[in-house]
């Protein structure tokens, strides 16, 4: 079966070519009219624009010629002398070809109107009129076709290259999520082998949650983003192991807006920042320690922040030195996915310790109206999803 935009083509093309030269022709049929007025040798307006259209019509047949003509003789096909030989000689022959045509359209007029001519005495005339007229609508109609060529070149061009940039982009980030997954991977392994010589019910529980997270790694699409719910869901089961690590030391809070579970993030955006919360701001104290995840919309963007009450930036620092595969991968993804348009930024939590915040455009996207986590009531009123 014939594709519809196929066929609409077929027809919307010669549509569109006969107009061109239909209002070419009604516009000189207009020039014609007036100059043979202010002349004094006024002619009715039908006999102008047959006039015209005749002229034009035998211009648009010819065209079709010129213009294949003119692909195969562009200034890219060769060396340029050759080229514009072959076109001053095209030039000659198409405006003889156009004397020709039109003289035969002009005998059949005056046999049509009782007024019959020769071949010759009207080809004689015309061509000696019209001649130097002839070369430079041939030039025009190459130049014009020229320039569409060019210009389909460079869209093509143009989508050719956003095309590998879009591919690229993917390939960044795959290896980017790769080098991610194996990373949490041999940190969890790593919990499980230290406490299986000390508490082997617990290390048996982090296997059953690191299973089923490996489960949910290995149900990922794949693609760059994901829904915060997956997110929330990923984390809660990565926060799960933690907790057993550290023997329910590790409290966690959830607070997300259940209309922003369905906003777009970068997939395992905010599981390395909690990872590094346990490893930099649970680990080193003896104390418990709590992680909050924050979400809120603040215009236009989705804003998400992490906290812990551990140690947090020293003194007088407002970022560190060096980071880790963790922050330094986040940074790199959130460039490839938004440029310019996110922000991701360490500070001093209102608990004491650490605190990164991210914001990116808010995108939402259709899904469950329930999330896939429990709910409560926040003292203040508003909903949110609670782990702890």
């Amino acid at each position: 079966m014939r594709d519809p935009a196929h066929t609409r083509s077929w027809v919307l093309r010669p549509t569109i070519f006969l107009s061109l030269w239909t209002l070419v022709g009604l516009a000189f049929a207009g020039q014609f009219y007036l100059s043979s007025n202010l002349l004094g040798r006024s002619i009715p307006w039908s006999e102008a624009v047959g006039y015209a259209l005749g002229d034009w019509y035998v211009w648009a047949v010819l065209s079709i010629a010129i213009v294949w003509f003119a692909r195969r003789m562009s200034p890219e096909s060769g060396v340029s002398w050759r080229t514009g030989a072959a076109h001053l000689a095209a030039a000659v022959v198409f405006s003889c070809a156009f004397a020709a045509l039109r003289s035969l359209v002009a005998q059949a007029h005056g046999w049509l109107v009782g007024e019959p001519s020769g071949f010759a005495e009207v080809f004689r005339p015309l061509l000696v009129k019209t001649f130097p007229f002839n070369l430079l609508i041939y030039g025009v109609i190459v130049t014009v076709s020229h320039a569409i060529d060019y210009y389909r070149k460079y869209h093509a061009r143009t989508v050719q290259a956003l095309e590998l940039e879009k591919h690229l982009t993917e390939a960044r980030l795959q290896a980017l999520l790769r080098q991610l997954k194996p990373h949490f991977l041999f940190n969890a392994l790593n919990g499980i082998a230290s406490l299986m010589y000390s508490d082997v019910a617990a290390a048996d529980r982090m296997l059953v949650r690191l299973s089923e997270l490996l489960r949910l790694a290995m149900a990922h699409s794949g693609a760059p983003t994901a829904p915060l719910r997956d997110e929330i869901a990923f984390l809660e089961k990565y926060l799960e192991i933690e907790r057993i690590r550290f023997r329910d030391r590790l409290s966690v809070t959830f607070d997300v807006p259940p209309e922003l579970l369905a906003a777009h993030v970068p997939s395992l955006l905010l599981q390395p920042i909690a990872e590094n919360a346990v490893r930099h701001g649970m680990e080193p104290h003896a104390r418990p320690g709590s992680i909050e995840i924050l979400a809120r919309r603040s215009g236009d963007e989705l804003v998400l922040e992490v906290r812990d009450n551990g140690a947090g930036l020293p003194t007088g620092v407002e970022r560190f030195d060096r980071e880790g595969i963790g922050l330094s991968n986040t940074r790199a993804r959130l460039a490839e996915i938004y440029g310019e348009a996110h922000r991701f930024a360490l500070g001093r939590s209102p608990t004491g310790g650490l605190s990164v915040t991210i914001a990116v455009p808010l995108e939402l996207t259709t899904g469950p109206a329930v999330p896939a986590v429990d709910r409560t009531t926040s003292a203040s009123g508003r909903d949110r999803v609670i782990l702890d």
